[in-house]
């Protein structure tokens, strides 16, 4: 495969994200992926899906996102590209990185 795609599935802010990119590297930002060369269906399609059309438009004038690895769901090397979307996550399936509570020293009140 000369040109290869990937298919790429993370979550944010109660949304799953599933988008298409021709490269994909370990960045050095330390937990960070570098998603680059975002791929979107052809123009000329007569069906729009408005889940595509959120992601061109919140991905258009971006070069390259920094995706930190524990959003990261999976990523597949795919023959072609298919139709991006955005998904509302319903419920609390997704198991979400811990967080660490902020500190706060005894004497600080309330």
């Amino acid at each position: 495969m000369a040109n290869p795609i990937y298919k790429v599935i993370f979550h944010n802010q109660n949304q799953v994200f599933e988008l298409y990119a021709r490269a994909i590297y370990q960045s050095e930002m330390y937990g960070f992926i570098e998603v680059e060369e975002f791929v979107f269906g052809e123009k000329s399609q007569l069906v729009v899906d408005p889940s595509e059309e959120k992601l061109k438009s919140e991905f258009a004038s971006v070069k390259r996102s920094y995706i930190p690895m524990h959003s990261i769901v999976r990523i597949d090397e795919v023959e072609k590209e298919g139709v991006g979307k955005v998904h509302e996550v319903k419920g609390d399936k997704i198991a979400h990185f811990p967080f660490p509570t902020p500190m706060r020293h005894p004497n600080d009140s309330e």
